[in-house]
């Protein structure tokens, strides 16, 4: 079994159902827990992707979480991906908004930039955090 990541990103949406529906038609992910409200919000999801996880929620929602994040702006996350080109066609397809089309670095990455339905800036590309030289 593989180790579940120590670092989660934590979102949260006004609609995180079109959200989670983006992220996982669009970019990808897979929803492994969605758990819902009495009102119909997302109280917790967990969408991973590869070893890497990002949890979120709908905004509204009263917890302590929500209103601390109340005025939280939109975050940078970034995500390694072996196929830049592939990653993209696919969020294309799915109607994502790209701000930086696929892009060969200087560093030797391979990455492109898009932007989710609420403003949060995903970047996707081949170059991998923390590995060794």
């Amino acid at each position: 079994m593989a180790e579940a990541p120590h670092i989660c990103p934590a979102l949260t949406y006004q609609d995180a159902k079109a959200a989670i529906t983006q992220l996982t038609e669009g970019f990808g992910f897979r929803a492994t827990a969605v758990y819902e409200g009495e009102d119909g919000l997302v109280a917790h999801a967990e969408l991973s992707y590869g070893n890497g996880m990002v949890m979120l929620g709908s905004k509204g929602t009263g917890s302590e979480f929500d209103k601390l994040m109340a005025k939280a702006g939109p975050v940078g996350i970034f995500v390694h991906v072996d196929d830049v080109d592939e990653h993209h066609a696919r969020a294309v397809a799915h109607g994502v908004e790209i701000v930086m089309p696929p892009k060969d670095q200087e560093y030797g990455s391979r990455d492109y930039t898009a932007r989710d339905v609420e403003g949060n800036v995903w970047s996707f590309g081949t170059y991998t955090p923390g590995a060794a030289e």
